[in-house]
């Protein structure tokens, strides 16, 4: 799995900028999809996919442990949709 500083090291090494304007830019492109998303609006991204919030309604659970029934309340949940170029790359027969 990719974290944020082997994506921070691909950022510097294709855009040639140093490893702290990097960390910088990609902490500015976060920043940008999460104060979008706080505001309720959707995120696109060109040849990755649409960043959105959906609410989750108010539901009925049992805990595990004891099977007891639990009330989980309403929330909002980020969704992501891969854009057509992601899916054909994910799909794309290897040699």
């Amino acid at each position: 799995m990719a974290g944020k500083a082997e994506i921070v090291e691909a950022i510097s090494k294709q855009t040639e900028l140093s490893k702290k304007d990097a960390t910088s830019a990609f902490e500015a492109f976060v920043d940008s999809i999460s104060d979008n998303l706080k505001k309720g609006e959707r995120v696109a991204v060109p040849g990755l996919g649409i960043f959105s919030v959906a609410d989750r309604k108010a539901r009925i659970g049992i805990n595990p442990q004891t099977k007891a029934k639990i009330k989980i309340a309403a929330s909002k949940v980020a969704k992501f949709k891969a854009g057509k170029d992601l899916k054909t790359l994910l799909n794309k027969k290897r040699k």
